[in-house]
């Protein structure tokens, strides 16, 4: 083994040790309030779980953690939040904006530190006042989708779908705000391509919603990240598929489910960052004096199936660009 990985795995585990004893001695065991949107436990929940016990954090000794999932159900997050307000959480560690936006709202006067995971840009949805230096209870990271990236995400459907020319972008209605619907309107004119609104409110609402899509025109599906678009990820790959839609989403969970295309941040690799900033938090600093983060790497997956399935060739290109190709 080399010695500087020695020494450092030998220190880490010194230090994590050191930091499980003087839990013991004082006796703390810290309360989390995990919220998630996902139907139930995920490989992010365990990325998040496993840097944790990493830092020294083990459950039921010094941590123990309270785990809630509205499962994409807008009308399910609020009680879920007052819940674990009740309880008297030392921290939220809390995914996506409608999430972030919920809790924020309700530790407002308790000033309880808040670690947001790939929310909305963060000051357009009044969370924090500078990314910077935030000032409050909230830090975390965010994913903050410029109009490049929207820009490659439309590139993409154009290099694969002959004649592209109207795409149906699907949002979720809990979206606090409409910054990226604009942004990516911006990069479909700047491709001479012409985008369909579709915005649901509910699971419930999918099926009529990508019907009636491909029924205005739609030849394409670009879904937007959400809550509700994360949790019904199977279902969307379904119905666009038998719709004929070529999709593409900014989470690899959506390929990985059966769409065509993701273009997305690693969300393991957010859950497993999100437990630096607890750590932190645990630790004495102030959210306040932690800078909001973004990923700084997109990952291109392709799911070959789907493309097989819909009838479409993916050119050779796209393939040697992908980080993911799915069989």
């Amino acid at each position: 083994m080399d010695r500087r990985v020695f020494l450092g795995t030998l220190v880490g585990g010194l230090l994590a040790a050191r930091l499980a004893a003087e839990t013991q001695q004082t006796g703390k065991i810290w309360r989390i309030g995990y919220l998630s949107p996902a139907e139930a436990y995920n490989p992010m929940d365990e990325a998040f779980e496993r840097s944790m016990k990493d830092l020294g954090y083990v459950e039921g000794q010094n941590i123990r953690l309270e785990r809630r999932y509205w499962r994409g159900q807008s009308e399910a997050l609020q009680p879920l939040v007052v819940e674990l307000v009740d309880l008297g959480v030392d921290v939220f560690v809390v995914w996506a904006s409608a999430g972030a936006v919920a809790v924020r709202r309700a530790t407002r006067t308790s000033q309880c530190p808040v670690v947001l995971l790939a929310a909305d840009d963060p000051v357009q949805l009044g969370l924090v006042p500078d990314v910077a230096r935030p000032g409050g209870n909230v830090t975390g990271i965010s994913v903050e989708v410029s109009i490049e990236i929207y820009r490659k995400c439309l590139q993409l459907l154009t290099e694969t779908v002959p004649g592209l020319r109207r795409v149906a972008l699907l949002t979720s209605s809990e979206q606090p705000t409409p910054t990226a619907r604009g942004t990516v309107r911006t990069a479909a004119k700047e491709l001479n391509l012409e985008l369909q609104d579709v915005v649901v409110a509910t699971p419930a609402e999918l099926d009529a919603a990508v019907r009636h899509a491909k029924d205005q025109g739609a030849q394409a599906l670009q879904i937007m990240p959400s809550g509700l678009t994360y949790s019904s990820r199977k279902r969307l790959a379904d119905l666009a598929l038998s719709h004929r839609l070529p999709s593409i989403s900014f989470l690899r969970e959506a390929a990985v489910a059966g769409g065509l295309f993701a273009y997305a941040p690693s969300l393991t690799g957010i859950a497993a960052r999100g437990a630096l900033y607890v750590d932190k938090i645990l630790k004495g600093a102030k959210p306040g004096d932690l800078p909001v983060e973004q990923p700084t790497k997109f990952e291109l997956v392709i799911n070959l199936k789907t493309a097989k399935a819909l009838g479409l060739t993916i050119p050779p290109s796209l393939l040697a660009r992908a980080d993911e190709v799915i069989e």
